[in-house]
């Protein structure tokens, strides 16, 4: 089998996922994964133990005129290539989860079976392009359904989680973070790369809130050093109540296990992971992209699952949502309820089953 996913986390995550249902199923099944180069995922696939090749990839959506010739060069580079991985690696099926970087690799291996996996409601324009390619198209949820032909081999089957999330339950990650029994738990964060907006309105409510509630905060790398230095700032009897880090791996299961309430952007993860704990979120869709996060955030309001707030009224709105949700647990209980009714556990395994059927069917 061959990966092709780039970026962090709707992309990549999802794509480890099925690799360790796909290794469950078939140990003895070879693997290769193709990324962007200096792409982030590269350290989450080695800390994996998958191999890793890169390619030149880029987008054409919303680029400049003048970087459109850069950028054509980049996918004709990734088309040779691809070419040529696909020529030494010779797989039977190849697996998409990512975007533009995955255009090549389709191009190249448009002989290949191919299966694609649409982590957010609403596809991206380099996800529609590769539903061309793919004999299966997989996706988290069945309002996906409407922006492929009706001709289109389209499975519903969830997000797929990363089984160690799972591997965490309230008591072990509440201990392993030592946080007093009794407390609620509040776990902020925005991804893999963070959100300046979500750490500077926590950043500017923390003391308030921290007398009421202990907060797990993954700041993500880039803010690290602002929210470091306000962290040495605080009364000690309060930053006893305050876990922070810039980022989590294997331990972010324990974060999601601990909170009683979720405040974070509305990537594609949010459709798997908070079912999968029954977490109730505050969503706060990124403003600067397009809609993905907001069709998202959407998805889990309209079905009782999460609140949502626009980032221009984070500031101004954060703690007063935080507090009122709080205030009522009749609320919190229906959030809850309604997020379990969306649990996918056997996401993975059903689409790594996909992938063993395309697999076959190339023999």
């Amino acid at each position: 089998m061959l990966i092709c996913a780039g970026g962090t986390g709707g992309g990549v995550y999802p794509a480890l996922a099925v690799h360790s249902a796909l290794k469950n199923l078939r140990p003895d099944v070879e693997t290769l994964w193709v990324g962007g180069e200096g792409g982030m995922e590269t350290r989450l696939v080695e800390r994996a133990g998958i191999p890793i090749k890169t390619i030149p990839a880029a987008g054409l959506h919303g680029i400049a005129v003048r970087q459109l010739p850069r950028n054509l060069a980049a996918i004709m580079h990734g088309i040779s290539a691809s070419g040529a991985i696909l020529k030494e690696f010779k797989p039977d099926v190849l697996l998409f989860t990512g975007g533009y970087v995955a255009v090549p690799m389709a191009l190249a291996g448009r002989s290949i079976p191919a299966l694609l996996y649409v982590p957010d409601i609403e596809p991206g324009l380099a996800l529609k392009a590769l539903a061309y390619f793919a004999k299966c198209i997989t996706v988290t949820s069945e309002d996906s359904r409407q922006f492929f032909s009706k001709n289109s081999h389209v499975v519903v089957t969830g997000y797929p989680v990363r089984a160690d999330l799972a591997a965490w339950d309230k008591i072990m990650a509440r201990a392993h973070f030592s946080i007093p029994a009794g407390r609620r738990v509040i776990l902020v964060f925005g991804g893999s790369k963070g959100a300046r907006s979500l750490n500077n309105a926590l950043m500017a409510n923390l003391p308030g809130l921290l007398e009421q509630v202990d907060v797990v905060h993954v700041s993500g790398e880039l803010d690290w050093p602002e929210v470091e230095k306000n962290m040495q700032g605080l009364a000690p009897e309060l930053a006893s109540h305050y876990h922070a880090f810039p980022y989590l791996h294997e331990e972010m299961g324990a974060a999601l296990a601990a909170a009683d309430l979720v405040i974070s952007r509305a990537g594609a993860s949010v459709l798997g992971e908070f079912p999968l704990f029954g977490l109730p979120a505050i969503l706060v869709p990124y403003p600067y992209a397009w809609r993905y996060q907001k069709v998202n955030a959407d998805t889990l309001t309209r079905r009782g699952a999460a609140l949502m707030i626009e980032d221009a009224k984070l500031a101004s709105g954060l703690k007063m949502t935080i507090e009122k949700l709080l205030e009522t647990p009749e609320k919190l209980d229906a959030m809850r309820t309604a997020l379990l009714g969306l649990r996918t556990p056997n996401a993975a395994r059903e689409i790594a089953s996909q992938v063993i059927k395309l697999a076959g069917e190339n023999k």
